[in-house]
């Protein structure tokens, strides 16, 4: 395995836009693991939008395949803060990323290490790598200072 700590945190980075947007803070980052290019970006927009499904996850990964003219990134890594939930998890499994890299576990709504884990499901046609936990506390923090604002 191959990580780079420095593409987390651009995901980071990610997260703290959705923040500044009064949006859950999650960020992903899309890799082009052979040439290191970063080919997708996102964060959560689903306030801005009005739209469910404007997650992170989502939107790199539609800008991932916009960019890189291909509905296959199996060349390619996700870096996302939080676990990703059901519906993430499957586009991920539908565009054939290669690995994911995420921070922080979310047991209420992720769905890799939680709920369905989409990714052992039978049902699941592409299983990427997972790897799990990275710069976790840094995302955690992201979201505790989220939700503390709300209350």
């Amino acid at each position: 395995m191959t990580f780079n700590d420095e593409y987390m945190r651009l995901a980071l980075e990610q997260a703290l836009y959705a923040m500044s947007s009064q949006e859950v803070p999650v960020g992903a980052i899309i890799v082009n693991r052979k040439s290191g290019e970063i080919v997708g970006r996102g964060y959560n927009q689903m306030e801005a939008a009005s739209n469910p499904t404007y997650h992170a996850e989502l939107l790199a990964i539609n800008d991932a395949c916009k960019n890189t003219r291909s509905k296959n990134l199996c060349d390619c890594d996700i870096y996302v803060t939080l676990e990703p939930c059901t519906m993430c998890a499957a586009a991920i499994s539908n565009a054939r990323i290669g690995r994911v890299f995420y921070g922080a576990n979310d047991p209420k709504m992720g769905a890799v290490e939680h709920g369905v884990r989409f990714f052992t499901s039978h049902t699941c046609h592409h299983r990427p790598e997972v790897y799990v936990g990275i710069m976790a506390l840094e995302s955690q923090e992201l979201m505790k200072q989220f939700f503390n604002r709300l209350r």
